[in-house]
């Protein structure tokens, strides 16, 4: 029986060794034709490559160049001459080899040339993103990829990168090729290699640089624009120098208590301030982020482009100079340090100057900050959006707003009762006269009118970037209690002066080639209407009448360029951290903020019209020096709205027959009011808007129950208060509501 089972059993077995050997056979077939296969491919393209040992011969890559519009006034190369000295691999430190080693190629020692692990996975990655290769780069295939290839982003080009990363590794010891890496990538800068790179950023030779210098420049190649010491994310690279030293830490090539001990280190104190033969700096390093967003680093640092922008070369100058000065002039006394300037062109949204810091180049004071596209508090500057939106939805500028005390509840229930720049409150006052005189009360009541979301909608539909968290602003943000941007702020009061259309900030016209071919042009926008134009001109006629700002700031002040129309508005900041005056004519927009860097306080009594207001208003002057005068075109007169308080007046009564009773009251004199009793008299009816409108609805009817708005308790408090006090004596504030009777005598 057993003989039997061994003989069934026997004929299946060798039949499954003859299956697997067959399956066998035919999967070395399909290697064997997948090795030629791919063999063949690499042959293919290693029969044009450039021979590795000609290296030197190659094509050195042209700087990209930045302009003026004119194209006459060069601003910047972004790469200019390379500044390359080749230095020996014994003069370069052990901290430079194992620093650059551990942030771009960990395996660098152990692989041979392409890092096949890092090739697959960022190849996974490519095909997940739907992109052409990219990524798992080792030092030896970058090398290639600097000096003998281009940068394009196709499989063919990762081919050739392999192909050429083997036979360098085969050519040349790791030493040699670390060598050749480090004499030949870009550190940003206009500094090349390693040397460069030392002396550029911290003035000392390559081989003079400690630990912690060392590990800060490892870590721009992978992207020297945005972690340049000298641009605006330096955050970003001192997170990423100390990766680098923990790196360096975890690989072994130094101890934890030396990456401490360098982490301590004040490592941006050391940066040498950049004083490259570079004009207009804050705006050259504008564009330049722009290009590389756009392009690409390096395509950037390579192409050789020119590029031709907004910027006008004498305003410019006429800039740098009046910012400079009036620091200089006026810092001192009113205790601030840096100013900022940007002027923009309304009819096509041309950036036509740029100063973000009064010097580029004052370490001191973080010069090389560029505040026109920071975010700061604007003060009262940021009244316009809100006026402006309340004009959109019906308000117009006669309507009475009370300027007296008022204590506006907030939603945690909180006080919150602003006070006027002065102190001082001036009763009824309109809009047209509140927002130049710039009274906090009125504008307050003005924001709860128009709206908080709405208002910032506005903003940001006229160019406000920034107040994007709309539910964490209250009624303090038309003081101010929000933040904006210089560029932004001057952009948006372009609007206002362009009869409310608004067009893109844009700061290049066009890129070129190195021949001269155009690369991608930027045709100035059609523009959007963004501000109904009735509204737009009612605007420019408020804040260009120097009469209505008159009785706050005096007839002379730094609002007004003489034999020029001009719209203007000033914005200080609590605690006197923010000082600004922004303006604009029709072909003109510019705006001044001035402060200190580091957010200290400046003096006592340093209003925006102090500090920024000489600035701006001697740029204004000079910059339409010599230019077509230009007036606003007038709104249409207002038509009557039928509500009083809309149209400019006070409820009252006029001369109403009344008997005075022997408590002291008045009521409706009819037969049971002795003669003796009659008499006329003006009585008021006084109250808040609040009694008149809906906020929502301002030409609707009367509110039926007023109380159910839940700031009308609020503001009529503070009414009767004022009416108390002016309207005192035989000038009666209600108007009796009952008839007399014999009681009453």
């Amino acid at each position: 029986m057993a003989e039997n089972i061994q003989k069934v059993k026997g004929p299946k077995k060798e039949k499954f060794k003859k299956f697997f050997w067959v399956l066998f056979k035919i999967g070395v077939v399909f290697f064997i034709l997948g090795v030629l296969a791919v063999g063949g491919l690499f042959l293919y393209y290693a029969k044009d490559l450039p021979n590795p040992s000609k290296i030197n011969k190659r094509v050195v890559a042209q700087s990209t160049k930045i302009y003026d519009r004119t194209g006459e006034h060069l601003l910047y190369e972004v790469h200019g001459e390379e500044k390359r000295t080749v230095i020996s691999s014994g003069e370069i430190p052990k901290v430079v080899k194992s620093a650059t080693v551990s942030l771009e190629d960990q395996m660098f020692y152990r692989h041979h040339g392409v890092d096949f692990q890092g090739v697959i996975r960022a190849a996974i990655l490519d095909v997940l993103k739907g992109e052409a290769a990219q990524g798992g780069s080792t030092i030896t295939q970058q090398f290639v990829k600097n000096s003998l290839l281009t940068s394009e982003k196709k499989l063919s080009r990762k081919i050739k990168e392999l192909i050429l990363a083997v036979e360098i590794e085969q050519k040349f010891s790791k030493d040699e090729i670390l060598q050749m890496y480090l004499n030949e990538i870009p550190y940003g800068s206009n500094a090349y290699g390693i040397e460069a790179a030392a002396q550029t950023f911290f003035g000392v030779s390559a081989r003079d640089l400690t630990l912690a210098q060392a590990a800060l420049l490892a870590c721009l190649p992978n992207a020297p624009t945005y972690y340049s010491p000298h641009g605006t994310h330096t955050d970003k690279l001192i997170t990423r120098w100390k990766y680098a030293l923990d790196q360096m830490a975890e690989l072994g090539y130094i101890s934890a208590e030396q990456a401490d001990l360098a982490k301590r280190e004040d490592i941006l104190s050391q940066i040498k301030p950049y004083r490259a033969n570079m004009k207009a700096p804050h705006f050259v390093f504008y564009v330049k982020e722009q290009l590389v967003k756009e392009f690409g680093e390096e395509a950037i640092e390579n192409g050789g482009f020119k590029v031709y922008t907004t910027l006008d070369w004498d305003m410019q100058q006429l800039a740098e100079e009046v910012v400079k000065k009036g620091v200089e002039e006026n810092g001192p006394k009113y205790k601030f340090t840096n100013a900022a300037l940007v002027a923009i062109d309304p009819r096509n949204g041309h950036i036509l100057t740029m100063v973000g810091s009064k010097d580029y180049f004052d370490e001191e004071n973080d010069g090389n900050v560029n505040v026109a596209i920071r975010p700061r508090q604007p003060g009262s500057s940021f009244k316009p959006y809100v006026y402006a939106q309340a004009f959109s939805e019906g308000y117009t500028p006669d309507t009475v707003l009370f300027d007296v005390e008022t204590n506006f509840s907030t939603e945690e229930g909180k006080d919150y009762i602003p006070k006027n720049y002065d102190g001082n409150t001036r009763g009824p006052v309109k809009m047209k006269e509140a927002l130049p005189m710039s009274l906090n009360i009125p504008a307050v009541k003005a924001l709860y009118l128009a709206g908080i979301k709405d208002s910032i909608k506005l903003a940001k539909s006229m160019g406000i970037t920034t107040l994007n968290e709309v539910d964490r602003y209250g009624l303090s943000l038309v003081l101010g209690g929000g933040e904006v941007k210089l560029v932004d702020h001057v952009g948006a009061f372009g609007v206002f002066a362009n009869q409310g259309i608004k067009h893109e900030k844009k700061s290049i016209l066009r890129i070129e080639d190195s021949t001269g071919k155009i690369i991608k042009d930027y045709p100035d926008d059609k523009g959007t209407q963004v501000l109904k134009k009735d509204v737009a001109l009612i605007m420019e006629n408020i804040m260009s009448d120097n009469s209505l700002r008159a009785p706050v700031f005096g007839e002379h002040n730094n609002l007004v360029i003489p034999d020029r129309q001009v719209l203007a508005k000033t914005g200080t900041t609590n605690e006197w951290r923010d000082g600004w005056l922004v303006g604009a004519t029709p072909s003109l927009a510019a705006g001044v903020w001035t402060g200190n860097n580091d957010n200290k306080p400046m003096a006592q009594g340093a209003d925006g019209s102090y500090t920024a207001g000489p600035i701006w208003n001697k740029f204004m002057t000079e910059a339409l020096k010599n230019t077509q005068k230009e007036e606003f075109e007038k709104p249409q007169e207002m038509e009557k709205t039928g509500k009083p308080v809309l149209d400019g007046e006070l409820m009252f009564e006029d001369k109403i027959e009344v008997c005075k009773t022997d408590n002291g009251d008045y009521c409706l004199a009819n037969s049971s009011c002795p003669d003796s009793k009659r008499d006329k008299k003006r009585f008021y009816n006084v109250h808040s808007i609040l009694y008149y409108v809906n906020k929502d609805d301002p030409l609707g009817d009367y509110p039926k129950d007023p109380e159910r708005d839940p700031q009308f308790k609020n503001w009529e408090k503070g009414v009767k208060k004022w009416a108390e006090k002016k309207l005192s004596g035989d000038k009666i504030r209600e108007l009796p509501t009952r008839e007399c009777n014999d009681s009453d005598f």
